[in-house]
């Protein structure tokens, strides 16, 4: 597949898979371990964080699902962070369904949807299409970043 919407779905793809690589392995104790404080930032955290932000921006934003938004903590999911198997399968199982729910969504998609504004935030706010996805992307990068580094601290483990 080539194209506009290819080359995004590519990042996309990539980003998701490193975040899985970054987390394999550990124990549910590894994936909860703090950051330095005084932030709340774990891996498991990230794994949540990062179901909400699937969620909010593809299924309430692009799809207009409404309902209660994952992981509502008051800390975008990493609050609260349990350290049991539970807990990561949980996690995981919620990250896997909004990602799939996301990849539906763009398998309905072309190039031609990227310039779709969309309207949001019970009307307050607009973006299109193709800026969202760059944003999740965005996100990803980001996040991929600080998992890397959570990842070295918890057991010297570098790169992709």
């Amino acid at each position: 597949m080539t194209g506009e919407l290819a080359n995004y779905r590519d990042y996309l793809t990539h980003h998701r898979a490193t975040l899985e690589r970054k987390c394999d392995g550990l124990s549910p104790a590894q994936m909860a371990t703090r950051s330095v404080p005084p932030s709340s930032m774990s891996l498991l955290g990230m794994v949540r964080h990062l179901a909400r932000v699937e969620h909010f921006w593809f299924q309430r934003a692009l799809v207009e699902v409404g309902g209660e938004r994952l992981y509502d903590d008051g800390d975008a999911g990493f609050a609260d962070v349990d350290p049991t198997q539970e807990a990561v399968d949980r996690a995981w199982a919620q990250w896997r369904s909004q990602v799939a729910s996301a990849d539906a969504w763009l398998d309905a998609c072309s190039d031609d949807d990227l310039g779709t504004v969309v309207t949001f935030r019970k009307g307050t706010e607009t973006s299109s299409v193709r800026d969202i996805l760059v944003h999740m992307i965005e996100e990803y990068a980001r996040h991929c970043g600080h998992a890397d580094l959570l990842r070295e601290c918890i057991d010297g483990t570098t790169g992709e």
